[in-house]
């Protein structure tokens, strides 16, 4: 069975449990950002794209409760969307404001989802600014960052391996400062941003 499958069942069964809250929340995690990504590039503002994919959130969530099952989660969250664009669409047309939702748990599913989407953005722009640095100090980046290595683990592999603890810990040390000097001259070459 494909991921896909996998997530499919999952959904249903939440849904045939009426556990509609936690059926909104998985959908949003699993298909929201892909769903987001899809109204940002037909709406083309970035605004009308948040505002329907709010709507589209607060629409799945209480569609759900007559959802039966003729088509996939997935493709029920696009008609929705698609549906959300075009409310989203018809208020700018009329210059009416388009009611955000009022349910909680989707509006927090919503903002994260919607903060993943931004920081897709801003990781391309950080694996940019990564290849411009020295291999010692991307290697370094990859290892404790990507990887989730220890310092001393750290200090391992980028040291001599011959190192007595003593030395180890030395170097740890210095990799540490020296993360830190990476890191603040990362943020000093990054894009500033709006903050929400």
């Amino acid at each position: 069975m494909s991921d896909r499958d996998t997530l499919e069942a999952e959904l249903r069964g939440l849904i045939t449990a009426s556990a509609f809250d936690a059926a909104t929340e998985r959908a949003i995690r699993a298909w929201g950002p892909e769903i987001y990504g899809w109204l940002c590039g037909v709406l083309a503002d970035p605004t009308e794209a948040a505002d329907a994919f709010a709507v589209f959130a607060e629409q799945l969530w209480q569609s759900l409760r007559r959802y039966d099952g003729r088509c996939s989660t997935r493709t029920w969250c696009y008609m929705l969307a698609r549906h959300a664009a075009a409310r989203v669409r018809e208020a700018r047309h009329r210059g009416a404001a388009v009611p955000l939702s009022q349910a909680p748990e989707v509006a927090a599913a919503v903002r994260t989802v919607t903060a993943v989407h931004q920081q897709a953005a801003v990781k391309d722009e950080l694996r940019a600014l990564r290849a411009s640095l020295p291999e010692e100090d991307q290697m370094l980046l990859v290892l404790r960052v990507d990887r989730d290595l220890g310092w001393r683990e750290v200090a391992q592999i980028l040291g001599d391996e011959d190192a007595s603890p003593a030395d180890l810990d030395r170097h740890a040390a210095a990799l540490r400062k020296r993360f830190e000097r990476v890191k603040a001259e990362l943020r000093k070459k990054m894009t500033p941003r709006s903050p929400g």
